[in-house]
């Protein structure tokens, strides 16, 4: 940027705000940072102040490459040069604190700033976000707040194969994977069981102990299999590893195997490619399909999307469960619909695009999903499968706790009933829809879920 370095390797971070750069005060991205640390989340801890300051006034001076764990630890929090970030996690502990800090300011005292300041999660970099008008519509407000998708779509395969840079981890965060993969395991396992157990029954199907619904029987009823189909959480871990998307057509051609993973050891590679991994939020999705009236173990099958083929999207009903990123077959399913999830190309974040906005919806919608509180979305759709014998029922979410909305919502349907209402038709039948869902999340659950916007057709 052409100004004087601001930092030099063994320089402490400057004590005060007059010892900063005379420059940095005409820049907005300082002004806001500096009101921030003056708030009150931030006026009682001077280091997560302190830690704010460094790393937008090491971005300001072009030297993002130094914004580094071991550094702060160094110019922030007083540590040795010789200190090890491996054992000491100060940095990490306050940056948890300083994300969650920068999320309640912005969401309240800090509502009306021009710039929202974001951490992104697998780094310290601060990312500047320009905030809506304070005079803009509602629509243009949230549309603002949305990176345009304008040219930022290609076609799939295009856009989904595109590699990215490499990846910086350490081997404690490698272990804390390994744990959660290996719980994802054992859970999946034992519900597998549960559900082949029931299968094997021999004695027939119990009567429903409730009328039926025709959503329900339209899945679970009739000739046809009803395949549920969970996420992939290996896939979804591979695609964050390697920050590449995989498309569809690899993914039923095996090429996952072969994708390259120098930063993990052999042992959890050879996990991450061949183990089956879900989510905690899927296994509770579908012990609760389990226990509908409507559920025919006879009919009902439970199906790994490594397992999947084309045709159980042509000759049978299907429940997908997830977006694109951790079930590739949502991308089909959702091809008919009007509100679809596609990922960025290097995987930091999903961007919900609706296709034909009515008054009063937006174009797109995006979830802060590195926040410890935000907005997220997710979207019910009930579709024709691809051979128009049966349906697709899809329940898709920006982030975990989006899925969980949609999931909650279906099956407790008091937000939705008016949707399903309207789409029943007089002789019980259910049309096809759509519900745009939005949801807070806190820590990764869902809570107060509102409909803002459907289709029936």
């Amino acid at each position: 940027m052409g100004h004087s370095t601001l930092l030099d390797p063994g320089q402490k971070i400057p004590p005060s705000r007059s010892s900063w750069p005379e420059w940095f005060q005409n820049d907005p991205r300082w002004q806001v940072a500096q009101r921030v640390v003056a708030s009150q989340h931030f006026v009682r801890s001077r280091l997560l102040a302190k830690f704010l300051l460094y790393i937008v006034a090491e971005t300001l001076e072009d030297r993002k490459g130094n914004i580094t764990e071991h550094r702060i630890g160094v110019h922030v929090f007083d540590r040795a040069p010789s200190y090890s970030s491996i054992e000491d996690n100060i940095v990490r502990t306050y940056a948890r604190q300083l994300r969650r800090r920068l999320a309640e300011y912005f969401a309240g005292e800090g509502v009306g700033e021009p710039l929202y300041i974001d951490i992104p999660l697998g780094g310290y970099v601060p990312a500047f976000v320009p905030a809506p008008s304070a005079g803009a519509p509602a629509q243009e407000k949230e549309a603002s707040r949305r990176p345009s998708i304008r040219g930022a779509l290609p076609e799939l395969p295009e856009r989904l194969t595109a590699a990215t840079t490499h990846l910086r981890a350490n081997w404690k965060r490698w272990l804390l994977t390994s744990s959660w993969l290996a719980a994802y395991s054992l859970v999946l396992g034992c519900l597998v069981w549960l559900v082949a157990v029931r299968r094997g029954e021999p004695h027939p199907v119990p009567p429903p102990a409730q009328p039926t619904t025709p959503l329900w029987s339209a899945l679970f009823g009739g000739p046809a299999n009803c395949y549920i189909v969970p996420a992939d959480a290996g896939i979804n871990l591979l695609e964050d590893l390697t920050r590449r998307p995989l498309p569809l057509a690899y993914y039923m051609n095996g090429s996952y195997l072969n994708l390259p993973l120098p930063q993990v050891d052999a042992h959890s590679a050879d996990d991450l490619r061949g183990q089956q991994f879900t989510s905690f939020i899927d296994m509770q999705t579908v012990s609760a399909l389990t226990r509908l009236p409507e559920y025919n173990s006879q009919r009902v099958i439970l199906r790994f999307p490594r397992d999947v083929q084309l045709d159980d999207l042509k000759d049978a009903n299907d429940v997908i469960l997830g977006a694109m990123g951790s079930n590739p077959w949502a991308a089909i399913a959702q091809s008919g619909g009007n509100f679809r999830i596609v990922s960025s190309k290097d995987m930091q974040s999903d961007m919900l695009i609706n296709m034909k906005p009515q008054p009063g919806e937006a174009a797109s919608y995006v979830s802060h999903w590195n926040q410890p509180a935000h907005e997220t979305f997710s979207v019910i759709a009930y579709l024709p499968n691809l051979s128009g014998s049966g349906h697709l029922l899809l329940l898709q979410g920006l982030d975990v706790a989006g899925t969980q909305a949609a999931a909650e919502a279906l099956l407790h349907p008091d937000v939705i009933a008016p949707i399903l209402r309207k789409a029943t038709r007089r002789d019980g039948s259910l049309r096809a829809f759509e519900i745009l869902l939005r949801s807070t999340s806190l820590e990764s659950n869902a809570t107060n879920t509102e409909v803002i916007g459907s289709r029936i057709y």
